[in-house]
């Protein structure tokens, strides 16, 4: 038995243990999620071991200098890290933990379009989403900026992940981010060994309308013309899947040292709410409409 991960301390045995007193304690549960006790049917609180790991780490933090819920975020990232290792790639973490997501081969166009979908009828109307795009390299990020430059304005964070043109901007990503008084996607630099540096993604993690759809560019297509390279693609409104994959992209950006990532993963480490629609039958229809498309665009260029 793993007594680390077994409730049976009391609010009163973390405070002796950790010395934060259970006032302390209970408000930073209230107000910050954290940490988090089972119940009795008593109603009295249990903690288990990695509690007092967790709030030492936070401890730790506090003293290093960082703010309350900026250690608290980074605590929860790392217990998650720990407890799903290899979750370092949107397109492999989706498949590993949601594989009745079915999976579609489509062209960089349909890709395309269906970004652009989601980006104006997902993202630009959803309250506060935590967006996330996976671009592959700066020279597809170029085009689009100006779009996610707008996106991130009503955004309550956005972040673009892509290879620069130069290497050695890998040291200055301050280069690509927001002009004076303006807001604009924070910038997360791939090298060519990123386990992201061959994927597609657009993530839009809100609570009314969350999304992600994410791809994996096939290899052996050098010689493809750009619209017509294929990717396997999935993509899903189940707010689980979207949690998961915007809490991926967070660890990567929090890897690459990215500015505000912190209390973005603070913001992510609770699973969501599940929402009303029926997401099965709304995810069958979308990848048939989608399907239809791609199937359209490949004819047309037959013709």
């Amino acid at each position: 038995m793993n007594t680390s991960s077994t409730p049976t301390l009391s609010i009163g045995d973390l405070a002796e243990r950790t010395g934060v007193a259970p006032a302390t304690l209970r408000m930073w549960e209230q107000r910050h999620g954290f940490p988090v006790p089972e119940r009795l049917d008593s109603g009295h609180r249990r903690y288990a071991e990695a509690d007092v790991e967790s709030i030492r780490g936070v401890l730790d933090r506090r003293d290093a200098g960082s703010r309350l819920d900026a250690a608290i975020a980074d605590v929860l990232a790392a217990r998650r890290r720990e407890s799903e290792p290899g979750a370092q790639s949107v397109w492999a973490e989706l498949r590993r933990r949601h594989r009745e997501i079915p999976t579609h081969r489509l062209t960089k166009q349909t890709l395309l379009s269906l970004s652009w979908a989601i980006e104006d009828e997902f993202a630009a109307k959803a309250e506060r989403a935590h967006l996330f795009g996976l671009f592959q390299h700066e020279h597809y990020y170029s085009p689009a900026r100006r779009r996610w430059d707008e996106l991130a304005r009503v955004a309550g964070s956005a972040y673009a992940f892509f290879a620069p043109e130069d290497e050695a901007d890998l040291d200055h990503p301050e280069k690509f981010g927001p002009t004076a008084g303006k807001k604009a996607p924070v910038p997360v630099l791939l090298t060519d060994s990123s386990p992201v540096r061959r994927e597609w993604a657009v993530v839009c993690d809100s609570l009314d309308l969350p999304v992600v759809l994410t791809a994996w560019e096939l290899p052996g297509q050098e010689g493809v013309a750009d619209r017509d390279r294929i990717f396997e693609s999935a993509w899903s409104i189940d707010p689980l899947a979207v949690r998961r994959a915007s809490r991926t992209c967070a660890a990567l950006a929090a890897e690459a040292g990215a500015e505000g990532v912190a209390a973005v993963q603070y913001a992510l480490a609770d699973d969501p709410a599940p929402v009303a629609a029926d997401l099965a039958a709304v995810s069958a229809l979308f990848s048939r409409v989608v399907a239809y498309v791609d199937d359209g665009a490949r004819r047309s260029r037959r013709a």
